[in-house]
């Protein structure tokens, strides 16, 4: 699944090649508000400008659900990416996606030149996987290469069906930095190798839990899920998130763990507050939770247990945020393991969504080695799953 072809692979001078992108952006006011994704997408656009193709990009933006909005128009993604290149790219304003703008403007175009079509959401087939749009969509081009890690979890007509209507499938080299480091991560670690667990629910990551102990020295458990572990060691955790439902899950686990000889860690404190508020009464608590009290993040011991057990680890994967990092008073343990990351000699990556959020809004963003570019992507790429975006494209 992860030996496949690149845009290095490939010849596509003259060619016309079909570049699936991320550029699902926050905009407000038609301004973009966070361009991350689209500098993430420049250096294979520029490979391929320069290699002498003549570049199609596509996207989606937001959930228009088959109904073309104005707002969620992919125009000031093509504004700005002009800006970004130092050359015209230019706009096909075609609410069918693949409409008249489109299909004249790539038959003008010149090597080089690049285009941007409409939101591929504007057509209500996009997250079907539609026969007839992925054919009017490989219609196009001559070469496809997706470089959108984001919705490779997905089978949608420009990631997936596209491909079936095309010889030529490459990824672009952001998809490509994504599989090389979560995937050797998983499956070829340099050790030790510690993965840490956080965000709400165990519900939501059951699946990575169970693939990672077959293959971590060391798990780390934080954030809401945490609960539910503690819960299953007859610990009392007050009105903190618990799922009933999944209490004897975490027990199997961790009896798992000890099985294997992983280390399975679990707070041994928590910050908690009387109220789901930044202004609430808090207290630390070790051990038991009052009855009226709620633990909304780790605790000081943890924090430092957790960064303590990060030391002397040469890969960590990180993946959900220790507890509610975006209130200042719930924020120190998440601040804490990303402190501990940044310090450390090792391969460090972090998994997409609430924890990329975190460690950028902590201004650790830097001092990591990969900063996933997909939440749910990188999620079932540690569960051990087969991405069909990635699937779809030609091995090597």
């Amino acid at each position: 699944m992860l030996n496949k072809k690149s845009v290095d692979d490939i010849n596509v001078a003259g060619k016309r090649v079909l570049v699936r992108c991320d550029f699902n952006v926050p905009l407000q006011d038609g301004e973009i508000t966070d361009e991350n994704r689209l500098v993430a997408a420049l250096p294979t656009i520029k490979k391929l400008i320069n290699d002498g193709g003549k570049i199609i990009l596509c996207s989606h933006l937001g959930k228009p659900k088959g109904e073309p909005k104005p707002e969620l128009s992919l125009a000031p993604v093509a504004k700005r990416l002009t800006e970004l290149l130092g050359q015209e790219v230019k706009f096909a304003a075609d609410p069918e996606v693949v409409g008249p703008n489109a299909k004249a403007a790539v038959e003008a175009m010149k090597d080089g030149e690049v285009i941007l079509l409409e939101n591929t959401r504007y057509r209500a087939e996009e997250t079907k996987n539609g026969e007839a749009f992925s054919k009017e969509l490989a219609s196009l081009c001559d070469v496809f290469v997706n470089d959108a890690f984001g919705t490779a979890h997905r089978a949608h007509c420009s990631n997936v069906g596209v491909t079936q209507y095309v010889d030529t499938a490459v990824v672009g080299y952001l998809m490509q930095k994504e599989i090389d480091f979560l995937g050797n991560a998983v499956d070829n670690p340099v050790r030790p190798f510690v993965a840490i667990l956080g965000g709400s629910k165990v519900s939501s990551k059951i699946s990575v839990i169970d693939n990672l102990l077959d293959k971590v020295d060391t798990l780390i458990i934080g954030g809401g899920m945490a609960f539910t572990f503690l819960a299953a060691k007859g610990e009392e955790i007050g009105k903190s998130l618990y799922e009933e439902d999944y209490k004897q899950y975490a027990a199997d686990m961790m009896k798992k763990a000890e099985e294997k000889g992983v280390k399975l860690m679990i707070p041994v404190d928590s910050v908690a507050a009387d109220a789901f508020s930044n202004d609430a009464n808090i207290k630390v608590c070790e051990g038991s939770i009052p009855a009226d009290y709620m633990g909304l993040d780790i605790g000081p011991k943890t924090a430092q247990m957790y960064a303590d057990a990060v030391k002397d680890a040469k890969t960590v994967v990180w993946n959900g945020p220790m507890g509610c990092f975006e209130m200042s008073n719930f924020a120190a343990g998440t601040v804490a393991v990303a402190k501990s990351l940044a310090e450390i000699d090792a391969t460090t990556i972090i998994g997409g969504g609430d924890s990329a959020a975190a460690v950028n809004i902590l201004g650790f963003g830097d001092k990591m080695t990969h900063i996933s570019t997909g939440g749910g992507a990188s999620l079932e790429f540690l569960e051990g799953k087969e991405l069909p975006g990635v699937a779809a494209a030609n091995d090597k």
